[in-house]
């Protein structure tokens, strides 16, 4: 079986971390509770939507001593549909990267299915990955467990051991991981505070970059020198 590329979305393809995390913060300050912006990335970014949404209701919980207001998920949405409708962008690199690669390649995302749609259709990626974009309410155990890359990769009839990810959030690159893969972390979503780079090493990416130049001459070197990636 050949290697695969298989890519989270968030803040790996699109640039939608940095424009959501800030508006949830401030949805939430706005109810009294507050976070460290490094520490509200560290626990929700690449969680899936039913994990994010059970998390701050607990901290919503502790903090005041009820669950969040009825249809505080629906206008939280509806703001960042909004945002994202005027700002989503691919990353820097990610279009010549993807469609330079010769090997089968995978989106695999906490997103749910709809948005994930959305976001690949309005930065031009979803014909740069056909039908193989999986989302978390694909499968029954979301990241950090390993369910949703191998899927992607049995849908793409590649080795998960062959194969390799790119994520920018620990859960993912555990996720990657516990499924055999090489994991590349990247840190060039415009969200990512200082430090995450050794949050996704400790987590056990292989490699960490900052931009997808990089990324690419790390691949075309690596298939030059006889590895899987």
């Amino acid at each position: 079986m050949s290697h695969g590329v298989i890519f989270d979305c968030d803040g790996v393809l699109v640039n939608t971390e940095a424009i959501v995390t800030d508006i949830e913060m401030a949805a939430m300050a706005q109810l009294g509770v507050h976070y460290e912006p490094a520490d509200f990335i560290a626990r929700f970014v690449g969680t899936s939507m039913t994990d994010f949404k059970a998390g701050l209701n607990a901290d919503h919980q502790r903090v005041n001593g009820r669950s969040l207001p009825e249809g505080f998920f629906e206008a939280l949405k509806a703001k960042a549909y909004g945002e994202l409708e005027k700002r989503i962008e691919a990353l820097q690199g990610v279009h010549e990267f993807v469609a330079g690669l010769a090997a089968p390649r995978a989106v695999a995302s906490s997103s749910d299915r709809d948005i994930l749609g959305v976001k690949l259709e309005r930065t031009g990626l979803a014909r740069l990955f056909g039908g193989h974009v999986h989302s978390a309410q694909d499968v029954t155990n979301a990241k950090p467990a390993p369910d949703l890359y191998l899927r992607a990769a049995r849908q793409l009839a590649v080795d998960p051991a062959q194969s390799l990810a790119i994520e920018d959030s620990a859960s993912g690159v555990r996720a990657a991981v516990a499924a055999g893969m090489t994991c590349w972390g990247f840190v060039g979503g415009g969200h990512c505070p200082p430090g995450h780079g050794e949050r996704l090493r400790d987590a056990g990416a292989a490699a960490v970059f900052d931009h997808f130049g990089a990324i690419a001459a790390a691949y075309a070197d690596g298939l030059a020198s006889g590895g899987r990636a």
